[in-house]
């Protein structure tokens, strides 16, 4: 439009000039008519287009700053009604300006609270009531102040930005105020910038104390230096050292601290040489005259691009750690010491397991076993004697649980139990415990159902305590299910390596609490008045033999549904085994062949129901003789004079031991060819290994298993045959 209205007007007052003689260029020191056309104009007359020409331009950059979208410019009439709201205020504010135009003023867009706040601080600042409103925001323009400040502007949607503001009054020729001009600029950057900054410098600090704290909090004296053996930091114990203070100590030579300035100065550029520095003795100087040997460990620190920075040294009082090595010392002495009295206290727990198992068993031996007889006698009880009898064993065999239990949780607890691990077959486990549960199962009328996936799990453990645990398991889910219930047992890879064996039933299930307390010893979660009999021990020896296999063992119940108890083990490779038909052989016991006569057996015995016992046993064997001696001495005489087949030897004789009657009888060469059975109440593993290597033939525990005990004394009266027909 400008460069059609210069045409035009040269045009007009010099036709002549060509119509490429006016140029337009926004860069042109003279305005927009150039050159010798310019002067053409002055010549002319034509000021006034040279006038028309700069207010056109003028108005170009006006507009131009106006609408820019980088600044909110916001003008209002002298009551502050909003009279302009241009670009910039409409893209921060989102407000179109036909929204606030004549309707709003500066004061509704701003935050109240802080709008508020600037009145109350106005009015203390100038002495003046001022209203908390548009008045707040222009009262220093309003008087001629520059005023510029922080403001928090509210968005159309309602959301918030801080915002930088300007405030200036408009006046008109007469110098009256005819409304405000408020420039504003969107302040987040540069408040994310100093929160960012100053969140920084708050871990910069906590940084630097962290440092200050570790250096002070070491018990040696710690100092630095640079490369050239300048101090440039030092803790509270290089202070004590040297009694001086850290300011005298930073930018003092190291040197100068010692009573060999040269030696400590060759220590220094040891370690800038070897990079580090140990056990290097100086005699520290203090400014009070005291004298201390100290041992020097120093080694060079860098910065983060890998220059060199220094030194890094640390000074220990050799006296003082000779005192901390006595300490160290008698520390280590005093848990030796420990250690004993703990080996010692779990020494005398096992002799008092032992003896209580040996006291407990002696007259339960007694008990079951008359027990046993009565009820396989010749003369059929009663059916009351039987119920009456029935009891008796039940609470026999249950009194002998117990003891069982408390020795093997003693034992995995001191952690005294043995483990043979290696793979093992989970389905032949599980064959073996299906056999020894049925039974049960049967009595409470309960379903097994055991896995029939037909893969081959082996898993790492001992075979003997998996059978244990499992069968603890399988127990607990029939005893405590319901009439007519069942019990699952599955296998399956949980992760890679590991085999989990669960064990499901459809009891009443458990609640959260008694899940808590489940494997706790003794505690029977309430059962201890109902009538399935328990000793609240079984579990927790369950899990310690699985923790100590290095697997776990858990549970997962629902009340009215069930509960399902695991236990996860490592995988293992199924082991390869040569000869299997001529193990599988071997494993396939020979029927027990008695030579013609009469056998004698003697057996060596202080208790008289033990006695008795075992003559009521041996009754009902027509072709044995029992002889019976009540100590040690007596059995060697009997045994001398009579050479039986078999001799049963008690452990605990009044004289002398069974054990050292067994050597002397060994030692006599009369003797030494008779196979000896101990049968003792000492049951603990440790008791049972003993007497196997002193030499005895087989060693039953008491109570006596009838059964067990007829089969271990044919054994022997088959091993005396042998010997005899040799």
């Amino acid at each position: 439009m400008t460069e059609k209205i210069c045409e035009s007007v040269l045009s007009k007052h010099a036709p002549d000039v060509p119509d490429n003689a006016v140029v337009v260029r926004p860069n042109d020191t003279h305005g927009l008519v150039t050159g010798q056309y310019r002067a053409f104009a002055e010549k002319e007359g034509l000021t006034e287009v040279l006038r028309q020409e700069a207010l056109l331009k003028t108005g170009a950059l006006q507009s131009a700053i106006f609408n820019s979208a980088n600044f909110s410019s916001i003008a209002t009439d002298a009551k502050g009604v909003i009279q302009i709201f241009n670009v910039g205020a409409e893209r921060m504010l989102g407000y179109a300006a036909a929204d606030v135009m004549n309707k709003i003023t500066p004061a509704d867009i701003s935050d109240s609270q802080e709008v508020i706040a600037r009145a109350e601080a106005l009015s203390a600042e100038l002495g003046t009531p001022i209203a908390p409103g548009f008045e707040a925001l222009v009262f220093k323009a309003s008087r001629g102040i520059e005023d510029i400040y922080e403001l928090t502007y509210i968005r159309k949607d309602g959301s918030r930005f801080p915002a930088v503001v300007s405030v200036t009054a408009l006046r008109d020729a007469d110098n009256t105020i005819i409304g405000y001009l408020l420039i504003g600029t969107d302040n987040t950057a540069r408040k994310q910038i100093e929160a960012d900054q100053k969140q920084l410098d708050q871990r910069l600090r906590n940084q630097q104390f962290y440092t200050r704290s570790l250096i002070e909090s070491n018990i040696d004296a710690i100092m630095t230096t640079d490369p050239s053996g300048i101090i440039s930091d030092v803790n509270k114990q290089m202070e004590a050292l040297t009694a001086c203070t850290r300011d005298e100590l930073i930018g003092a030579p190291f040197k100068n601290f010692f009573t060999d300035p040269q030696r400590a100065e060759a220590g220094i550029k040891r370690v800038l040489n070897d990079k580090k520095l140990t056990d290097y003795e100086l005699t520290a100087h203090a400014r009070d005259g005291k004298e201390t040997v100290v041992s020097f460990n120093a080694a060079t620190f860098y910065d983060r691009d890998r220059r060199l920075q220094g030194v890094f040294a640390a000074a220990r009082d050799i006296p003082e750690r000779k005192r901390l090595d006595q300490v160290l010392q008698e520390k280590n002495i005093e848990l030796e010491s420990a250690r004993a009295l703990a080996e010692k206290a779990i020494l005398a727990k096992s002799e008092f397991l032992s003896s209580m198992s040996h006291e407990l068993r002696s007259p339960l031996n007694a008990i079951l076993g008359f027990a046993q007889l009565m009820e396989s006698d010749s003369s059929p009880p009663t059916s009351s004697q039987k119920e009456s009898i029935g009891q008796i064993l039940q609470a026999g065999w249950h009194l002998l649980k117990l003891i069982n239990e408390i020795l093997d949780l003693a034992k995995v607890e001191s952690r005294q139990i043995l483990l043979s691990q290696e793979p093992v077959s989970l389905d032949k486990v599980m064959l073996e415990c299906q056999a020894m549960i049925e039974p049960q199962a049967q009595q409470y009328d309960v379903k097994l159902d055991f896995p029939q996936s037909g893969i081959p799990y082996f898993v790492r453990a001992d075979r003997t305590r998996l059978k244990q645990v499992l069968i603890n398991l399988l127990s607990n889910a029939i005893k405590y299910n319901v009439k007519q219930g069942t019990v699952e047992v599955s296998c399956s890879e949980t992760t890679p390596g590991r085999i989990r064996t669960r064990v499901k039933d459809s009891g009443a299930g458990l609640l959260p609490e008694q899940l808590a307390q489940l494997f706790q010893p003794f505690n029977r979660l309430g059962q201890e008045a109902g009538e399935r009999e328990g000793t609240g021990i079984g579990l927790v020896v369950a899990k310690r033999l699985v923790e100590l296999m290095g697997g776990v063992i858990g549970v997962e119940s629902t009340v009215g549904v069930g509960s399902v108890f695991w236990f996860e083990l490592d995988a293992a490779q199924e082991p390869v085994l040569a000869g299997k038909n001529s193990a599988a052989v071997a494993l396939v016991p020979s029927p027990i062949r008695r030579r013609a006569g009469v056998h004698t057996l003697l057996y060596v015995e202080d208790n008289p129901a033990n006695m008795k016992l075992v003559e009521q046993i041996i009754a009902r064997q027509a072709d044995i003789h029992l002889l019976t001696a009540v100590n040690g001495s007596q059995g060697i005489e009997l045994a001398r004079d009579m050479r039986p087949d078999v001799i049963l030897m008690d452990i605990n004789l009044p004289d002398i031991s069974g054990i050292e009657a067994l050597k002397i009888l060994h030692e006599d060469p009369a003797t030494a060819h008779i196979p000896v059975i101990a049968i003792s109440a000492n049951a603990m593993p440790r008791d049972v290994e003993m007497g196997l290597k002193a030499g005895f033939f087989r060693y039953i525990t008491k109570p006596i298993d009838v059964h067990e005990f007829i089969e271990a004394l044919n054994v022997a009266l088959e091993f005396a045959d042998e010997k005899f027909d040799k």
